[in-house]
This record gives C-alpha cells, sequence and structure tokens, in this order.
C-alpha cells in the first residue's frame, strides 16, 4: 500500500471543498513553497443535481472575496435581480437592494469551473479516488489522514487502497457525509427530514419577471421554486411533503400545475409527460461546535456534511463559500506566522508542518463556531421559518402565510428587510427576528382589518367581508393561536443556532 504525505488533505470536490483547495493554496507568498494539498473527489465527471443552482448576492461577494469570481464566467449563468412571489393569480416583485446581483446556473458547470480552479492552483493536486476511511493514530487516535482507492481507466485492474496522510483532514462529502458521526462523536445531532424537492427543467418559457427567482404559494402543499439556469432553460423544484407520490406526473397536473402561472402550464405538462424527474431530500442540520472533546482531532466538517438548511431560499453555496472565507482567514496566521511546535506529534517530525499542532487548530474552530454565525444563522434560521410559512399546514400558519404576502406587499422596508436577509447582504439574526415577528403582528392586524371569506348562512356561496365586532372573540382566539405558531416556527431554530452542545 503505497503512502502519500500533503499538508491538507480535502475529502470531496463539490463547492466547498475546491473553493477551501484554492484559498488556502493562496496563503503562503510565491516566494515560500506552496502548502501541499490533497483534493479528493470520487468522480471528477460533472455533477447532476437539482439544488445548488443559485447563489445569492451574499454569495457573489464571497466568491468575489475568493477570487472565484471567473467561475460564474462562461457557463450560460443568468444574473438574478430578486424575487416574485405568486399567491392566488397575485404576484409581488421584491427586487434585491441596491441593484445587487445574484447568479443561477447549472450547478455541475460551475462546480467544473471550481475544480479548475482548484486543479490549477499552487500546490494542489485534485485525484479522483474513493475515500473509504479516515486514519486515525492509533495512540491518541488524531485523524493522520484517509484512506482511499483511485479511479483506474483499466476495468480489469485489481482497486489498490492508498494512504494519503495530512496534518489537517477537511471531509466536505456533502449531505450524505458517511464520516459525519464519526468525526462529530456524541456531539452529533441528526438531520431533520423537512421535505423533498422534485426537480424539471423547462424549455424556453417566461417567468413572471424575468432573471427573478419565482416562489410560487400552492395550497395545501409545499411552494414550487422557479428560476433560469441557462438562456434557455428554467428549473422549477416543487416541494413535496411526506412520502413521494407514486404518480409524480398525476400530482404535479392536478395539484401544482393550477397554482401556476398560465404561460407556464404548456411547458410543465410537456416535461412531466417525458418520464421520472430527479428528487432530493431537504433537510435541516444545526451545526455542532468542532474542535472539543467530544469530536475527533486532525479533522474539520464543511459545507453540507456539517451544516444544512432547506433550500428554498437557496443560500447552501452562499453559508458554504462564507464559511471557506471565514475558516480561511483564521487558519491564516498559522501559515503566514506558523507557532512553535509543542505538541508529542509536532515535535517528532523533522520539519513539521503548519497544521501539525492540533492545540493551535482547536481554538480556532470555536471562533470560526460563533464567527460565522450572523450569516449562518441568518441564513439558517430564514429557510426553516419562510418555509414552514409558506408551506401552510395548518389553519394558524395559513393565517401567518396571508399575512407574510400583505406584508411585502406594503413595500418599502417591508421588502428591503426581508430581502436583504435572504440574500446575505444583511447577516443580522436581530433583524430577521424584527421581520418575523412584524409579520407575525401584520397577520393578526389583517385578520381584524381585511376582508375576510365569510359562507352566507343557507347557502354554498362565499364572500369577502370586513369582520364585525360580533366575529371578534374568534379572531382572538385565532389571533393567539397564530402568534403561538408563530414562537413555536421560529425559536426552535434559534435555539439550534445558540447551542453548541
Amino acid at each position: 500500500m503505497s503512502n502519500s504525505q500533503y499538508d491538507v488533505v480535502i475529502v470531496g470536490a463539490g463547492i466547498a471543498g475546491p473553493a477551501l483547495a484554492h484559498a488556502l493554496s493562496n496563503l503562503r507568498p510565491k516566494s515560500q513553497p506552496p502548502l501541499r494539498i490533497a483534493l479528493l473527489e470520487r468522480s471528477l465527471a460533472e455533477p447532476n443535481r437539482i439544488v445548488g443552482e443559485l447563489l445569492q448576492p451574499g454569495g457573489m461577494n464571497a466568491l468575489r472575496t475568493l477570487g472565484l469570481e471567473d467561475c460564474v464566467k462562461g457557463i450560460d449563468a443568468v444574473p438574478v435581480h430578486g424575487y416574485a412571489v405568486v399567491y392566488n393569480g397575485n404576484t409581488v416583485h421584491i427586487p434585491y437592494p441596491n441593484a445587487a446581483e445574484g447568479r443561477s446556473f447549472h450547478h455541475g458547470r460551475f462546480v467544473m469551473q471550481l475544480r479548475e480552479k482548484a486543479k490549477v492552483a499552487r500546490g494542489v493536486e485534485l485525484i479522483e479516488a474513493t475515500v473509504s476511511e479516515l486514519i486515525e493514530c492509533e495512540h491518541t487516535k488524531r485523524v493522520i489522514g484517509v484512506r482511499a482507492t483511485r479511479k483506474s481507466s483499466d476495468p480489469d485492474a485489481e482497486p489498490s487502497p492508498e494512504n494519503f496522510f495530512a496534518d489537517l483532514t477537511f471531509v466536505a462529502d456533502g449531505c450524505f457525509s458517511k464520516f459525519r458521526s464519526q468525526v462529530l462523536g456524541s456531539s452529533l445531532r441528526t438531520p431533520q427530514l423537512k421535505s423533498h424537492f422534485v426537480g424539471f427543467v423547462l424549455d424556453r418559457v417566461t417567468l413572471p419577471i424575468p432573471k427573478h427567482g419565482t416562489v410560487v404559494l400552492v395550497p395545501g402543499t409545499g411552494p414550487v421554486l422557479l428560476y433560469q439556469i441557462g438562456e434557455n432553460d428554467t428549473r422549477m423544484l416543487v416541494d413535496v411533503q411526506g412520502g413521494l407520490p407514486k404518480d409524480m406526473a398525476a400530482y404535479v397536473r392536478e395539484k401544482i400545475v393550477p397554482s401556476l402561472p398560465k404561460e407556464l402550464h404548456e411547458a410543465v405538462l410537456d416535461v412531466i409527460a417525458k418520464g421520472k424527474p430527479k428528487s432530493m431530500p431537504n433537510s435541516f442540520l444545526p451545526a455542532s461546535m468542532q474542535g472539543t472533546k467530544h469530536a475527533k482531532e486532525g479533522v474539520i466538517l464543511l459545507g453540507d456534511s456539517w451544516n444544512m438548511r432547506h433550500p428554498l431560499t437557496g443560500g447552501g453555496m452562499t453559508v458554504a463559500l462564507s464559511d471557506v472565507v471565514t475558516l480561511t482567514n483564521l487558519l491564516a496566521p498559522l501559515v503566514t506566522d506558523p507557532p512553535a511546535p509543542d505538541s508529542p506529534e509536532a515535535l517528532a517530525q523533522e520539519n513539521p508542518g503548519p497544521f501539525s499542532n492540533w492545540s493551535h487548530v482547536a481554538p480556532l474552530l470555536a471562533d470560526f463556531h460563533w464567527s460565522r454565525k450572523p450569516i449562518s444563522s441568518t441564513v439558517n434560521i430564514l429557510s426553516i421559518a419562510l418555509y414552514d410559512l409558506f408551506a401552510a399546514e395548518n389553519d394558524n400558519l395559513s393565517v401567518l402565510r396571508e399575512g407574510c404576502f400583505k406584508y411585502f406587499e406594503l413595500g418599502g422596508e417591508c421588502i428591503n428587510g426581508p430581502v436583504s436577509l435572504l440574500s446575505a447582504l444583511a447577516a443580522s439574526p436581530t433583524l430577521l427576528a424584527y421581520h418575523f415577528f412584524s409579520v407575525a403582528f401584520y397577520s393578526i392586524w389583517a385578520l381584524f382589518t381585511h376582508p375576510q371569506p365569510k359562507r352566507i348562512e343557507g347557502s354554498e356561496k362565499v364572500v369577502m367581508e370586513i369582520p364585525s365586532i360580533l366575529d371578534y372573540p374568534n379572531l382572538i382566539l385565532r389571533s393567539i393561536a397564530a402568534f403561538w405558531t408563530a414562537c413555536i416556527v421560529f425559536l426552535p431554530p434559534v435555539w439550534s443556532e445558540i447551542r453548541w452542545w
């Protein structure tokens, strides 16, 4: 079995892995030898996923900070200027503030650009290999590398595992990470399955507001998300709660199409008749603090292997790229001005690397956990809260969903504030709490002051009427229930972001 030695091994070349490899490669000046970095990926073929296709303006800022802004060029990426929310046939325009822009694209094309950047970075070796296990020191149990098998061009060749040793290992192997539990130990949290996205690509359609993400609120089920991923391609993601229906075409035709803008009906009916679409689970996984006594030494989780949120708000790549920026800045002093080695492992090495002392790395992970919170917590909490409102599984949530749409209709700061949070341009959980509960209180106000559906006595006919004082006792009870539901929706994800154990 062959052995190779590196400063850093990164498992996974999706979004976070190549970005981190590129960032770490730039820490040393060109006058010094580069960090030796191995970037391992099971398959270097272009991935085909239905999520990870919309990068918010905050994510674009992180991409520029990393010097990777060219990765959205030459892939038929589409500028995104904001959102349109469609509800009961009405559309609210929610533009990004200050003419900010995001990008939407085919996920695989973007990943291939990131990999190419990493491949040509100083000291980075991009290797197509399947990682089978983390290698631990027999005495300290610290992770000292990975065991992997390279992909062979000869199908008859006997697979031969190799050892890739490194002072520091990063695991960025995605939402289905097979190393998550081993790394986090007793601090592991179980991902909470919220729903599934079922993905379709519509051909040559025009959205209600071009170059805007479109969210369609569908009665009785989850929302539908649409956005361009190329000049002629538009992604449609159908949110399905519970198990996936056996006849997806019938489900979309009967439950989804009636709520979509009429100009999309023909294209949707055409695409659902073409075959079985791809699906993806939507899970929520709060981040556990790393570098503690409960977690493995020598290894760091990154990306969806560590922290997930509902993809409705398109914040996953933004969080991953922002995490790379934050973590690289924290690790930089160890590379540019390394402290003297003080661990037995480092002292035993002839030329100890910058990450050989775990005692120097571990405290930085606590800083990383809290430094990332303004952006990650805002995106994570918003994704869960907004999804629960837009999915509206009961009457109380329906009250809040109705109020949310009317809140957006007010315009001004009622749009600028929420979309600044959604775009990750405003990294403030406090501002998020302000707008969320403003929506809750406005929803209650709307119950009393806006026309409500009312059935005419002795008839099946329903009319819209402003409630009278005789309706107030019932509306007060509904208001209390709606506010309590708002607290149930918002506070648990807040708590999951505050706790560190």
